[in-house]
């Protein structure tokens, strides 16, 4: 009995539900229809009340969405919308009027408090960090350990660089607002400590010198010419004076500046002659002792200049090694006139492309590769895949004639005539070489043949 009697409350509730929700509507067309009569704007006619859902156009989005805007604002004041000043609710209001506590409306989504807070607080840490976006960590450091060196912002202002040039008012204006502004001061705490350990490292090393380190340092003597040594064993001597982050090397390298504006207790800075005779800088450089000035010996450059020299002792070694490959040099053509021989130049073999000049009594014809270096590469006149990387030899004899002998395994062709692997034949001037479709002249110098012949005919009778 308990489960039929909860059905039957069941069905009954989903019944008087939707009895509501018809009559609701049937309210609802009655007030259009009633408001429609009243303005006398739109023709009564007959609808369904059934709600039809269209694609609106353009037109009609416009006037919904200004109908929207209307009804919220008039939904503040207490009017409802659609019914005209002076005219008297109609049956079917009076209906929806009463019925409207048992099925209560929803209040139209008003902006929540709680959004515009939120805008607000992501909007002030983007202000703050835009207005800290020059200033970065490292420059921070760097403003705090020279504060903390020197008490002076116009000695920090002119010997510290920072990321970006600062004007004074812009240093002092940081300064007071790590001290003074809790939200800049978080921030900056927050970015020194993301720093790499390198990166701290070396802004400590760029510390300014205070008043009671080059107090110190300028204690040592001008002419005592100390070592790192001088300078380790005074920074273990008075540590509680140093910077943390001072190294004897760099004591060394800030004496030496303070040497150089004589800054040291037993340097005095001589003054200016008086009268006419004013010193100018080839007086002062002749008053100046040589034997006094110190050469300081650069690591740096003299490790360049043996890398230099190890360059170009290379480069020669090469060139030694390339000797034998400059027996036959290649030249482009330029035209078909007659090459100019030289007093070095024996013969030409002449391309279309190249020309290849021999200056030794024997040279090796082919195709070079990685492996196989030879004196005449005949791919820089063209195709070569099929011409072997040895394919012949070049030979000048005593008696001032050139022999070619083909060692690959495709035909020379001499003027036509096919010279095969193992065999070789005589050169003439003017001869046509042709290797694998790839076509030369072989021009002889005939002065410097002349001169040959003459002299293998002198040393012959003896």
């Amino acid at each position: 009995m308990d489960k039929d009697s909860q059905g039957l409350l069941d069905t009954s509730l989903m019944a008087s539900g939707t009895a509501s929700r018809s009559e609701d509507e049937e309210s609802l067309a009655g007030q259009k229809r009633a408001s429609s009569q009243a303005l006398g704007t739109i023709p009564k006619r007959r609808s369904s009340s059934r709600f039809i859902k269209r694609k609106k156009f353009d037109d009609e989005l416009v006037e919904s969405s200004l109908a929207k805007s209307s009804t919220r604002a008039k939904g503040a004041s207490g009017v409802e919308p659609g019914r005209c000043s002076g005219s008297e609710p109609s049956s079917s209001e009076k209906k929806k009027v009463s019925k409207a506590p048992s099925t209560p409306v929803p209040p139209s989504p008003a902006p929540a408090p709680g959004l515009t807070k939120r805008v607000k607080k992501s909007k002030q840490p983007l202000q703050v960090t835009k207005d800290l976006g020059r200033w970065k960590p490292a420059d921070d450091l760097l403003l705090i350990n020279a504060v903390l060196q020197t008490n002076d912002l116009t000695s920090v202002h002119l010997g510290v660089k920072f990321s970006c040039r600062f004007t004074l008012r812009e240093v002092q204006e940081r300064w007071y607002a790590l001290l003074y502004d809790p939200v800049i001061s978080k921030l900056a705490c927050q970015a020194m400590r993301q720093l790499h350990p390198e990166a701290i490292a070396a802004i400590q090393s760029k510390a300014l010198f205070s008043k009671a380190e080059e107090q110190l340092l300028s204690k040592v003597g001008s002419t005592s010419q100390p070592t790192l040594e001088t300078f380790q064993d005074l920074l273990h001597r008075h540590p509680d004076a140093f910077y943390l982050a001072r190294t004897a090397k760099a004591l060394q390298a800030h004496w030496q500046l303070m040497k150089q504006y004589y800054l040291l207790e037993d340097q005095t800075v001589q003054p200016l002659p008086k009268g006419d005779q004013v010193l100018n800088f080839s007086d002062a450089e002749d008053l100046i002792d040589d034997s006094k000035l110190k050469d300081m010996r650069d690591e740096v450059l003299e490790h360049e200049l043996t890398v230099a020299d190890r360059r170009q002792k290379r480069e020669i070694r090469q060139l030694e090694q390339e000797l034998h490959k400059w027996q036959v040099l290649v030249d482009s053509i330029t035209g078909m006139s007659s090459p100019d021989f030289d007093n070095q130049t024996l013969a030409v073999l002449r391309g279309r492309m190249v020309r290849y000049l021999m200056r030794s009594r024997e040279i090796t014809l082919g195709r070079a590769t990685k492996d196989n270096q030879i004196d005449v590469d005949l791919s820089l006149e063209g195709p070569a895949w099929k011409i072997s990387r040895k394919q012949g030899v070049i030979k000048l004899k005593n008696n001032g004639d050139f022999f070619i002998a083909n060692e690959g395994r495709r035909p020379i062709y001499i003027d036509g005539r096919p010279v095969l692997c193992g065999s070789k034949w005589r050169l003439s001037n003017n001869s046509v070489v042709e290797i694998a479709s790839l076509r030369f002249v072989f021009l002889i110098n005939q002065d410097l043949i002349a001169l040959i012949r003459a002299e293998a005919a002198k040393i012959t009778p003896q």
